[in-house]
């Protein structure tokens, strides 16, 4: 019996995914050395939490930002395919993963997570989860691989959606978290609020 010669690309392609695993398990291990809890403090873990202003966002598996997260898959898609076009899909995911994972290490530092608690409507956000955090990473990794299959024009109609429906159901979105974490607008936080 013999085995089919691997080809380099192929074998290229299991690194740079081996690549990605490793950055999401380095993300993990920081954000338990940076004593991040590893799931709820309420000792359980839900599919979804369905509440915002609650102890319970961003400690589940998914909550009203993961279509946030998703969203960031999009967008690092197109980053990958505008600097890295050469490069195969997976090594474009590493860069991905990469990013998300330093995303998720920044978003979850003391100094980021006050700046949430002051200038955002995340009056009592305490940071993420592990669990969160990596899921946040994995949500990010579906919508880069959706990219990577839809037609441009698909992606960008879901990413129009996803902020208008997040928009209007919980005041918040991947632009008016953005917007608010650089640049508060202080009319933007009373209507979050619900005033």
């Amino acid at each position: 019996m013999t085995t089919a010669a691997v080809s380099p690309t192929h074998s290229s392609g299991r690194v740079w995914l081996f690549v990605a695993l490793g950055i999401l398990v380095a993300q993990l291990v920081i954000l338990h050395l940076m004593g991040r809890v590893a799931i709820c403090e309420c000792g359980y873990v839900k599919l979804f939490e369905p509440v915002v202003n609650s102890p319970g966002n961003s400690q589940h598996l998914a909550d009203w930002y993961t279509p946030s997260h998703i969203i960031h898959g999009f967008l690092f898609y197109g980053l990958g395919w505008l600097i890295l076009r050469r490069a195969p899909l997976s090594a474009r995911l590493s860069l991905a993963v990469l990013i998300e994972a330093a995303w998720e290490l920044f978003e979850n530092s003391p100094m980021v997570i006050e700046r949430y608690r002051t200038a955002t409507m995340a009056l009592g956000y305490s940071g993420d989860s592990i669990i969160n955090s990596g899921m946040d990473t994995v949500f990010m990794t579906l919508g880069f691989l959706a990219a990577w299959r839809l037609p441009v024009w698909a992606t960008i109609a879901i990413a129009i959606v996803f902020e208008l429906f997040t928009g209007w159901l919980i005041r918040d979105n991947l632009t008016l978290n953005v917007l608010m974490l650089i640049w508060p607008v202080e009319a933007i936080k009373t209507w979050q609020g619900g005033a």
